[in-house]
Order: structure tokens, then sequence, then C-alpha cells
């Protein structure tokens, strides 16, 4: 059984990384003595140890409470993820700054043809890091350009419909699909601001009356 210091601050850690870095004292209170009913006569003793564990980790950045209690109980970690998280290897990517709160990450083919390894492994490393912190993986073809990369569409191969199918082999889900050639009027009016807001403002100033 885990010392009452160290169970401490694996709850402290737990309640961090679920509120955004904020540990709170009463809900790691509750938390023990929901679990350890056998501690309930020392409540006032071990309210003063919870306070100063709480306070130690509130004092740390979301990046080291999280890389904290994944070296020290990473299988706190898997009992809060989801079931579709629980892939062996993400815990053991390399960190992310200031992505605690989640990432948004995105997959950019060219429907050009079909996924290759080289295309399919940016695309299982981003849903991994979607995974591992949570937000939203975006997939966003590439289709701008016909004259170099022009898309696959034909009777034997539709290219967006074919990646979309490897990326579902691949088990990667995409929260958000867009195909850039259909938002051309969107980029236009973007283009058009930028261009507005690059104009010279300054006028010639008039000639006072009088002056020759």
């Amino acid at each position: 059984m885990e010392n009452l210091e160290d169970l401490l601050l694996k709850y402290a850690l737990l309640n961090a990384v679920k509120y955004g870095g904020r540990a709170d004292a009463k809900a790691v209170m509750s938390k023990l003595m929901a679990e350890r009913a056998d501690l309930r006569p020392r409540a006032r003793e071990i309210k003063e140890l919870v306070e100063q564990l709480v306070a130690k980790v509130n004092a740390m950045s979301p990046q080291e409470q999280y890389t904290l209690l994944a070296s020290r109980w990473p299988e706190a970690l898997e009992e809060r993820r989801p079931r579709e998280e629980k892939r062996p290897g993400i815990d053991s990517l390399p960190a992310l700054p200031n992505a605690e709160r989640g990432v948004v990450v995105r997959f950019a083919p060219n429907p050009d043809f079909v996924l290759h390894l080289g295309s399919a492994r940016p695309a299982v490393l981003n849903y991994a890091y979607k995974l591992k912190y949570g937000g939203k993986f975006i997939l966003r073809f590439e289709d701008t350009d016909p004259k170099i990369k022009r898309p696959l569409i034909t009777e034997e191969v539709n290219a967006y419909e074919a990646i979309r199918e490897d990326l579902r082999w691949l088990g990667v889900k995409w929260d958000e699909e867009y195909i850039q050639s259909q938002r051309m009027e969107i980029y236009y009016e973007y283009a058009r601001r930028l261009i507005e807001l690059a104009e010279p403002t300054w006028t010639l100033a008039r000639p006072r009356s009088g002056a020759s």
C-alpha cells in the first residue's frame, strides 16, 4: 500500500491535470476520505498535509505536473483516459510545451494519390498527440494547385475517398474536414483585406492659400 504522502501527491496531481493545472485541496481531501475510510479519524491532522501538497503541486507548471504523474503513476492516467486513447506508446511520446489543455493538429494531404508510408506517418503521429492531450484533429485536402498536383479522380480511384478510407484503416478519426478548393471565396476575401491593409494611408498635403 502507498504511504499517505505519496497517495495524496498522486491525487493532487490527478486533480491538477484534470482541471488545467490547479489542484483543489477540498477535492483531494474528499477523494481520500471516500477511498480510505480508515483515515477519517485523522481528518484534521491529514488536512494540513493535503494543503501542503496541493500548494506544492500548484507551484509546478502544468507540464511538470503531467510529467511527474506520468513517470510515477502512469496507470492513473490510463484510468482517466477514454478507451480509444489506451494505445501503446502514446505516453512515451515527447512532451509538447503548453499543450496540457489540448492541441489542434492537422493532416493536409494532396489528393493526387493514395496514402503511402511517408504520408501516413504524420497522420498517425498527429493523431497520437491528439489522443495524448485531447483537442482536435483536422483533415484538410490541399487541392488548389491542379497544374502541378492534379487531384486524382477516375472511375477506378477517387483519391479523396481513398485517403479517408486509408485513415479509417489506420484508426485515425478526424473531428473536422476541409477541402481547400471549395473555400476559395474565403481566401479571396482575406487576400482582399490584406491588400487593403497594405495600401498607403498618407495623403499629399494641400498647398497653403496664397503660396506661390
